[in-house]
């Protein structure tokens, strides 16, 4: 008989990753910040948030995890996933009218028993040029 494998649950992950970005939304509206896009989805690529303050537009990657999760949501910044997030934001640019600068930002949210504990914003986490 063969064990069962390992399964993720998509929809809990989806309801964690949920909360941790209404709560970074919420964090960016009390800053100033206006949402722009929620979940920016191209082919290769997704943005978790939108934002824009003054003239600049921040690319906010958000990692949200349960506590005392085995990694980090700072670990979870691979090369890769910079990578794609920097090809979803050119696709982004493509579709605005007026050029502006920009900034990739990242959100480390913790979460116990459903309730955040904690947000940590980074602002300009990471820039192009590191692709």
């Amino acid at each position: 008989m063969q064990p069962k494998k390992n399964r993720v649950d998509h929809s809990t992950l989806r309801k964690t990753g949920n909360i941790g970005e209404d709560a970074v939304c919420a964090f960016l509206l009390r800053h100033g910040y206006e949402i722009l896009k929620r979940n920016f989805t191209v082919r290769g690529g997704e943005i978790d948030i939108i934002a824009k303050k003054a003239d600049v537009i921040a690319f906010v990657e958000v990692k949200t995890r349960k506590k005392n999760s085995l990694t980090s949501g700072e670990e979870a910044i691979t090369e890769s996933k910079k990578r794609h997030i920097i090809k979803t934001a050119e696709s982004y640019f493509l579709m605005l009218e007026t050029p502006c600068d920009c900034r990739f930002d990242v959100a480390v949210v913790e979460l116990d028993g459903g309730r955040v504990t904690r947000l940590k914003y980074y602002v300009s986490a990471f820039d192009a040029s590191q692709k």
